[in-house]
C-alpha cells in the first residue's frame, strides 16, 4: 500500500513529506493506522544528529492508532484495536525484561537502523529502505509495527490525548516518581519544562512535594508548570538555587531533575550543587553520544553521598507504566489534555518543530488526516 509521510533523508535536513510503499505485516507484526502522533524533541535530535541514526528515517516516536490488519501469530492484538505505541520495544523475555526493567530491553539495540525486530524494513522509496523512528514512524498515515511496541487501550480514550503517553508523559512523570523517587513533603527541583519536565513537575506534585521548582528561560513554559503543580519557577540555574535555599533552609533538595532538551555540562553542575546530602540527580534530557556533560567535584559526590543516574522512559516499564497513566486520566488526576498548546497537518511538521525550537509549544500534535 502506499502510505505518505514525513521522513529525513540526512542529517541536518528538513523534514520531507513523501510517499512510501509499506509492505503488508509479517510475523508478530500489525498494521497501525495511525490517528495522532506527538511532535517530540527527540525527533530533532535525528535532524541535529544528537541521536545518531541511519538514513533515510520515517520520523516519529509517540503516537496512537488502530490496528487494521495483523501478521501471523498476533495474538494480543486484533483489527480495530485501538492502540498506544511505546517507543522503547519490549520484548518480554531477554534479561531485563524479565529482571522487570524492560524499558532496558535488548531490542532496543535496533534503534540505530530503525528496522523492525527480524532486521528488514517495512517502508521503502526510491530504491531504498526507510528506516522507523523507534521502530514505529508516527509521523506516517499508516506503519507496520511490531507487536512488542503496541499497547492495546480502551476505545474510550480519545486517540489525540492517548498519543501523548508514548513518550513524554511517562518519561517525565517516572522522572519525578520513578527515578527520582519523590515523596511527600520534598523539595524537587526541574530543569526544563517542556513536554516531558512539565510532566516531571506533575509528576512531582503528585508524588506531595511541597516544594516544586520549574526552571526555564520561557515565562510561557513558566505560567504553564504553575498550572501543572509548580509551587515555584524561576528563570535560570541560580535564581532556583537562591529558591532552594530559601525553601530547604539551606539543606538543598531532595531531587534535581535534568529534563530539558539538550543537556549541558552547566546544567548538571547547577543540579548537582542544588541537592543535599544523599539527594539525587535524575539525567532524562540528552546531549550527543561523544560530549561529556557530567563533569563534578568527586570530593563531594563521595563524603556528601549525593547521586546522578539516568533514566530512560522515566525508568518505568512501558506495558504498566502507560495503561497507568491512562487510568489516572480517565480518573481525573492526571492532566493530558490540557499538555497540547498547538495541533499541526502532517504538512505543517516543519512549522511544528520551529514552534517547538522556538519555546511556543508544550507540546504540540500532530492529526493525520485519511
Amino acid at each position: 500500500m502506499k502510505t505518505r509521510a514525513a521522513v529525513l533523508r540526512d542529517l541536518g535536513k528538513d523534514w520531507e513529506i513523501t510517499e512510501l510503499d509499506l509492505d503488508p505485516p509479517r510475523a508478530g507484526e500489525v498494521l497501525v493506522r495511525f490517528v495522532a502522533a506527538g511532535l517530540c524533541h527527540s525527533d530533532d535530535h535525528l535532524r541535529t544528529g544528537d541521536i545518531p541514526v541511519r538514513y533515510p528515517i520515517v520520523g516519529g516516536h509517540e503516537g496512537a492508532g488502530i490496528v487494521e490488519e495483523t501478521g501471523e501469530g498476533v495474538t494480543r492484538l486484533k483489527p480495530g484495536d485501538h492502540i498506544v505505541c511505546s517507543f522503547l520495544p519490549v520484548c518480554g523475555h531477554c534479561r531485563f525484561c524479565a529482571s522487570g526493567m524492560s524499558n532496558l530491553c535488548d531490542l532496543g539495540a535496533l534503534l540505530y537502523d530503525n528496522c523492525l525486530p527480524d532486521g528488514t524494513f517495512r517502508f521503502h522509496g526510491g530504491g531504498e529502505d526507510f528506516g522507523q523512528m523507534c521502530l514505529l514512524g508516527t509521523f506516517s498515515q499508516y506503519a507496520v509495527v511490531s507487536e512488542h511496541s503496541a499497547v492495546k487501550i480502551d476505545d474510550d480514550v480519545p486517540l489525540e490525548t492517548a498519543a501523548l503517553v508514548g513518550c513524554g508523559v511517562p518519561t517525565g512523570f517516572g522522572t519525578a516518581v520513578n527515578a527520582g523517587g519523590v515523596r511527600p513533603g520534598d523539595t524537587t527541583v526541574v530543569y526544563g519544562v517542556g513536554g516531558v519536565g512539565v510532566n516531571a513537575v506533575q509528576g512531582a506534585a503528585f508524588a506531595g512535594a511541597r516544594h516544586v521548582i520549574a526552571v526555564d528561560p520561557v515565562p510561557g513554559k513558566r505560567a504553564a508548570a504553575v498550572d501543572f503543580g509548580a509551587t515555584h519557577t524561576a528563570a535560570d540555574a541560580a535564581t532556583a538555587q537562591e529558591i532552594v535555599t530559601e525553601v530547604t533552609r539551606g539543606v538543598g533538595a531532595d531531587q534535581a531533575l535534568i529534563t530539558a532538551g539538550v543537556v549541558t555540562e552547566d546544567m548538571v553542575a547547577a543540579a548537582f550543587s542544588a541537592i543535599r546530602k544523599r539527594g539525587t540527580v535524575v539525567v532524562t534530557g540528552l546531549a550527543g553520544p561523544g560530549k561529556k556533560t557530567i563533569v563534578v567535584p568527586g570530593f563531594e559526590l563521595t563524603l556528601f553521598e549525593k547521586r546522578i543516574v539516568g533514566a530512560l522512559f522515566g525508568g518505568g516499564n512501558p506495558f504498566e507504566e502507560i495503561p497507568r497513566m491512562l487510568d489516572l486520566y480517565r480518573a481525573g488526576r492526571l492532566k493530558l489534555d490540557e499538555l497540547v498548546t498547538h495541533r499541526y497537518k502532517l504538512e505543517d511538521v516543519n512549522q511544528g518543530y520551529e514552534d517547538l525550537l522556538a519555546g511556543r509549544n508544550i507540546r504540540g500534535v500532530l492529526i493525520h488526516d485519511h
